[in-house]
């Protein structure tokens, strides 16, 4: 009942948040929540399945190359090219993760990094469908056939990214919190075991590659409908690093701490770029903290914070009580 109620709060402020904003500042907070769905889809393979992607960039790139290219040269609507851009990612994902998934640790990152840097490449190979180092421009958002005409105002759009966001997120925790979940914290713990009891660990791990692709090929369409363009930088490893900054930082294996952690990064380099150029630098050492001194993340920073409470650790105690006695 807590979670379902905070979460009924946090939908709450986030519908009103436009309201009070600015509008420099809603773009910010609608950049801030598509790199939190990107962070949210990666943490589907590191937290729950132990898979550290490397070209996890690829997913977004693709998302937004072919929402891009859907919108400017087809003029279709924007919902059905977000929609096409998921289903294509998805096809193309099918395969990357059958080879991806025949190998494992090291391997699997590297093959992951191989594929995104492949699509980077075929970017200027193929520079007429492309654009090369160009990219796309321009891309519209087009006016529906029912009339969605709001989804071309910032403040349309930033609820669009919301509700995108928030049914990602009860996507993804019905699938963790299911057997197939289940079977991925298996797997994340001890996959020997896994194989064993007589699940085919594989073809789980190749799921889940293509799911986490599906939801980050969503940011990717969402963000170059957004910005507007789509550029090569979009496939390339500093963004599957950055994304995995998030996931580590947020705290992986929560879905809730990437979200975080992806908007945190955002505005933490939006703010840190404009004081010095020196941000880099300032960002690496807080992720260096994290990584030594705080591993769960910020969410679990959050919840320990939380759990410490003497409010929290009254009702437990009550709770405890009560059910000794019945």
């Amino acid at each position: 009942m807590r979670r379902r109620l905070g979460f009924a709060v946090t939908a709450a402020l986030s519908a009103a948040l436009p309201l009070v904003l600015p509008q420099y500042t809603l773009t910010i907070v609608t950049e801030a929540l598509i790199f939190g769905l990107f962070a949210m889809s990666l943490d589907l393979m590191v937290g729950y399945c132990r898979l550290y992607s490397f070209g996890h960039a690829a997913a977004y790139g693709l998302g937004a190359y072919s929402c891009g290219m859907l919108l400017a040269r087809l003029e279709l609507p924007l919902p059905v090219g977000i929609v096409l851009a998921v289903a294509i990612t998805v096809i193309i994902a099918i395969p990357i993760a059958w080879v991806c998934t025949r190998s494992t640790g090291v391997s699997f990152s590297m093959l992951t990094l191989a594929f995104a840097q492949l699509g980077y490449a075929m970017l200027y190979r193929f520079k007429e469908f492309t654009g090369g180092s160009d990219g796309i421009d321009g891309i519209p958002r087009p006016v529906g056939p029912f009339g969605i005409a709001v989804l071309q105002g910032k403040l349309g759009y930033y609820y669009l990214v919301l509700f995108c966001l928030f049914g990602s997120y009860l996507l993804c925790r019905t699938i963790v919190r299911s057997p197939f979940g289940a079977v991925l914290s298996g797997i994340r713990e001890n996959e020997t075991k896994m194989r064993a009891l007589g699940y085919n660990t594989r073809a789980y791990k190749l799921t889940t590659v293509v799911l986490a692709y599906g939801f980050g090929a969503l940011a990717g369409a969402l963000f170059a409908a957004f910005a507007g363009f789509a550029s090569p930088e979009l496939f390339f490893w500093l963004a599957s690093g950055r994304v995995l900054i998030m996931v580590i930082v947020g705290g992986a294996g929560t879905l809730i701490g990437p979200i975080l952690g992806g908007a945190g990064f955002l505005f933490v380099e939006n703010q840190l770029s404009q004081l010095t150029d020196l941000w880099p630098l300032i960002f690496g050492t807080i992720f260096i903290g994290f990584v030594m001194f705080a591993p769960q993340g910020v969410w679990g920073l959050i919840t320990r914070s939380i759990e410490k409470s003497p409010a929290v650790t009254e009702a437990i105690e009550r709770e405890e009580t009560s059910g000794a006695a019945s």
